[in-house]
């Protein structure tokens, strides 16, 4: 199985995930989903998504702050979204995409989970 496969299976068993992708921010393509749904398209989520990091990370150097996304959350009425950027060497320009059912979801523990993943995975 390959590290990128391992990676999904790790983020769709945060409790609460119903979709999870690893997307490229430079495409804005999923390279790898798993779950999802009729209402979660997940290529769709991947590249609405990218337009968010791509905007964050604009208006981040427009302001001139020395900062980089840790991760950003969207907050639904039912479900959560968390988006962590990828930093190390090995996945550099890639995103990791979590969808959660807010009901079932703990959002302190998804985000530390979404933060090991992001440590191990290299595609």
């Amino acid at each position: 199985m390959s590290n990128l496969e391992l990676s999904l299976k790790e983020m769709m068993s945060i409790d609460g995930a119903v979709g999870a992708a690893v997307v490229d921010c430079n495409s804005g393509m999923a390279i790898g989903v798993l779950g999802g749904s009729k209402e979660l398209d997940l290529a769709v989520a991947a590249a609405g998504n990218t337009e968010v990091v791509r905007s964050k990370t604009r208006t981040i150097q427009q302001l001139g702050l020395k900062e980089e996304i840790e991760d950003v959350l969207i907050t639904l009425s039912g479900q959560y979204h968390v988006i962590r950027p990828v930093t190390g060497r090995k996945g550099q320009g890639l995103f990791l995409y979590v969808a959660l059912e807010r009901d079932r979801a703990n959002l302190a523990l998804a985000r530390h989970r979404l933060k090991d993943v992001e440590a191990n995975i290299h595609v």
